[in-house]
């Protein structure tokens, strides 16, 4: 099988010639660049083999046109906290308008990196690049002000949603237009450690299914990527994608619990951390094995629960690949 093959083999829970896997990461030394991203992730996917490839840019990128100023400081997953929000009042939410990813630049920066990867097939996989949701991009934009914001300044918030959807659904276009594969959909706010089921339900979901589904016609691999823990997945389960994602090895549901209430593939079953990080080559196979053995290998990618840590042994890594049956 091809990569393409394999991973819409997985989505149809078909047989496979072997069960598909990615990694993915964070490059902190290069995602201001497009060129240097560009070679980098590259030069990861030459290394590793994925099924696919996710295009991880710096965490800013869509959010520093409206204002926020990212960190100098980089986390142990290789990402750059907002040192500065955009929104610091109430007041600032109007300030949210919506723009035009192909002029403003922390959009720009990635539509040009994946040109530079060649998204017009010149790789053998998919390229997913990363689009956060209206809600999670509300919280990078807002900070810790969020929750009080959604409930004491309602209208305000749905106001710059509205302008944020609109930004993310031009975007999607705009790079499915450019040769992208596909679209890693990362939601950052329907936890319960982030905000409640009802204010999901009236500021998140309705945004996610709007920007999901402008994608249904055109995207070939939609992946939706549940970010933290106490997930909201009954509602999760339900928003239109191909593959969900969530870090099953921490916060419910298990890889077989998620899979029997999705109606596509599920991606997981590697804690980054406890293992890709600080195991063992012996722990990544028996991980690797039990995602296997919980799916029956049918309707399954193997990869992690978030990003690779850059401090990622390349032992463990090699293990989950040989364990699937790749090189």
């Amino acid at each position: 099988m091809t990569k393409p093959e394999r991973v819409q083999a997985a989505i149809d829970r078909a047989p496979v010639d072997r069960v598909p896997y990615a990694f993915w990461r964070h490059f902190p030394d290069a995602d201001h660049s497009p060129r240097a991203l560009a070679e980098a992730t590259l030069a990861f996917h030459a290394r590793w083999g994925s099924d696919f490839i996710k295009l991880t840019p710096a965490g800013g990128y869509a959010v520093r046109e409206w204002g926020c100023v990212e960190s100098a400081e980089v986390s142990a997953d290789g990402h750059r906290p907002c040192a500065t929000c955009a929104v610091r009042s109430p007041a600032d939410w109007a300030k949210i308008r919506p723009l035009d990813p192909a002029a403003a630049h922390g959009y720009a920066q990635q539509v040009e990196t994946l040109i530079r990867m060649g998204g017009d097939g010149r790789v053998d996989c998919a390229i997913l690049p990363t689009l956060f949701s209206p809600l999670s991009v509300a919280r990078k934009l807002s900070g810790d002000r969020l929750a009080a914001d959604l409930r004491e300044h309602p209208e305000a918030v749905e106001a710059a949603l509205e302008a944020i959807a609109e930004t993310l659904t031009r975007y999607a276009s705009l790079v499915l237009d450019e040769g992208a594969g596909g679209i890693f959909y990362a939601i950052q706010a329907a936890s319960l450690s982030v905000c409640t089921e009802a204010e999901y339900a009236r500021f998140g979901a309705p945004y996610d299914q709007r920007v999901l589904e402008s994608l249904e016609a055109r995207s070939g691999l939609t992946i939706i990527h549940c970010h933290g823990d106490r997930l909201m997945w009954t509602q999760l389960a339900r928003l239109p994608g191909h593959v969900w994602s969530w870090d099953d090895r921490a916060t419910p549901p298990s890889l077989g619990d998620g899979k029997a209430v999705v109606a596509g593939a599920v991606l997981g079953g590697l804690h980054q951390w406890r293992t890709l990080a600080d195991g063992t080559p012996e722990q990544a196979r028996a991980e690797t094995r039990d995602a296997i053995a919980q799916t029956g290998g049918i309707g399954l990618i193997v990869g992690p629960g978030c990003v690779v840590p850059p401090a990622a042994s390349p032992a463990n890594l090699a293990a989950v690949v040989t364990t699937v049956g790749g090189r």
